[in-house]
């Protein structure tokens, strides 16, 4: 073969070619690297089937290399770009994708291609049957299994760190390509449904990944097939998205992010790509050192271990650089007359576990408040700023301290900070504790709990309206009259009852617990 330049050495390069190489003109044929040994046609084929009909493949196993001829260079395109923002895995091992040198794949005459033929055939009968995977099977080796379906249910319990859209393609992805997912709440629990290219990697993330944590002690997954054999997504945000169109507008429906907490998680629907040389994957919350080696634990998810130097510390949100976000949050437009670093440590402690509060010996509207790690830190960020307190509007942010300093020995302070870690009112000292289910706005209704059996609902009646709140409802729970719904005149109204009566004295060795309701009477 007499080649002089490259344009007309038909693959001769491909062959010389070692390390990185300028990129090709866009082809139809697209060079697939580092493929595994043990990889099946049928794996290969499914990496291209989402983008458009496969029509040639040649596989050089000895070389770890496979070449795949897509039916029109649109689709090519489309493939690779997608690729190149969400690095394809085959059998947990990351494969690298590029345009060929060639423009057609000639392999007519070429040995052991009878499999690659009968693997394309299969895969396009399974999807001109659209989908209906009635038992038939793909390639001899890696086979489909009867009646299953690319798209997969996802229901996560112990909801205790929001789990976001990225965080569930970066987990799946390492089973194969994940094309569409679209996040949701039913029955009050975090869900989605998730489109594989294929079947048999739906097949292989639920072998893996059901009944495993995402985050250590809480998040878990419970996956299941889904009677959908493919997803329609209309709109590209941090609800759904469809990772083959790029063109797909973001529509009008709210972020489910507060603006303060998008710049904290980076903005919702861009695609980056994850950090570099990151271990497997960090969470979207990967706390510093949390990071999950996938190469130890082949196609399972261990759980993410959270070392508690790193709580307070860094977090890795997906797409961004590790930035450091703080736990400590500044509060401003305080009332100075009516606020104490108690009636902080109550208030904020229904979002989490209140280290310090030190309200600002100046400036005495203003306090900064330690929560035990960054995200309980952005959950009552979320929730409280912009809510009434004693007649304020307040307003709630990161603060750029990481830590709340106490006074040195002898410093005058006046009782303004106070250290509160190690306190018996913390609600979320226990991993996976049901409080972390029960986080809601706060509202006008309360939520009652531990009230001894002899209790009325009269003398729970006074007790608020002898603090001087309006109370509008009141009913206790059916079957357990250990809690009972409160609702009063106003949301600020109820926000200060929390502060002034939660651990409040009931006798018989029991104090009050009070926190918001999601329902009202």
């Amino acid at each position: 073969m007499s080649s002089s330049t490259p344009s007309t050495a038909n693959g001769t390069d491909d062959k010389k070619y070692k390390g990185e190489r300028s990129p090709c003109d866009p082809s139809r044929v697209l060079h697939i690297r580092r493929v595994p040994i043990e990889v099946s046609e049928a794996e290969v084929i499914s990496l291209g089937v989402p983008f458009g009909k496969v029509t040639n493949l040649l596989m050089l196993k000895g070389k770890n290399q496979a070449f795949i001829e897509m039916a029109s260079e649109e689709a090519a395109i489309t493939m690779v770009n997608y690729y190149t923002t969400a690095t394809p895995h085959v059998r947990n091992q990351p494969v690298y994708i590029q345009y060929s040198n060639h423009r057609e794949l000639k392999t007519d005459n070429l040995p052991n291609q009878g499999r690659a033929q009968a693997a394309l055939q299969a895969v396009s009968a399974m999807h001109s049957g659209n989908m209906t995977l009635s038992g038939t099977a793909t390639a001899s080796d890696g086979g489909m299994m009867p009646g299953q379906s690319p798209v997969l249910r996802l229901i996560v319990e112990n909801l205790y760190y929001p789990v976001s859209l990225e965080v569930l393609h970066q987990i799946f992805s390492k089973f194969g390509t994940v094309l569409k997912i679209i996040t949701f709440t039913k029955n009050n629990q975090f869900q989605a449904l998730l489109q594989y290219a294929d079947p048999m990697n739906a097949h292989h993330a639920k072998m893996a990944l059901d009944g495993q944590n995402i985050y250590n002690g809480c998040c878990t997954l419970r996956v299941e097939f889904s009677k959908l054999t493919s997803l329609n997504v209309k709109y590209n945000n941090d609800k759904s998205r469809d990772f083959t169109r790029l063109d797909l507008p973001s529509g009008d429906g709210q972020p489910t992010l507060d603006p303060s907490m998008q710049t904290a998680f980076g903005a919702p629907g861009i695609i980056s790509s994850p950090y570099p040389g990151a271990a497997g994957f960090a969470p979207a919350i990967g706390f510093h050192q949390a990071g999950l080696s996938m190469q130890t634990m082949p196609g399972a998810l261990g759980p993410l271990t959270i070392p508690s130097s790193a709580m307070t510390g860094r977090m890795t949100i997906h797409g961004m650089a590790p930035t450091t976000i703080h736990s400590v949050l500044l509060v401003s437009n305080l009332n100075p007359d009516s606020i104490t670093p108690h009636g902080l440590f109550i208030l904020f402690g229904v979002y989490g576990d209140v280290h310090r509060v030190k309200i600002l010996f100046n400036k005495k509207e203003n306090a900064l408040i330690q929560m035990a790690d960054a995200t309980q830190a952005q959950l009552a960020m979320s929730h409280l700023n912009g809510q009434r307190l004693y007649g304020k509007v307040i307003r709630v942010t990161i603060s750029k301290h990481q830590t709340v300093q106490l006074p040195r020995e002898g410093q005058e302070d006046q009782g303004l900070t106070k250290d509160f870690s190690g306190s018996p009112l913390h609600r979320f000292k226990k991993p996976g504790s049901k409080n972390f289910q029960n986080i809601f706005p706060p509202s006008a209704t309360l939520h009652l709990s531990n009230i001894p059996p002899s209790t009325t609902d009269d003398f729970l009646k006074d007790l608020f309206a002898s603090s001087g709140y309006t109370v509008k409802a009141f009913k206790f729970f059916q079957k357990d009259r250990k809690m009972a719904l409160i609702q009063l005149g106003s949301v600020e109204e109820a926000i200060q009852a929390l502060i002034d009566l939660h651990n409040h004295d009931l006798g018989e060795n029991h104090h009050l617990r009070v926190s918001f309701s999601k329902s009202t009477i």
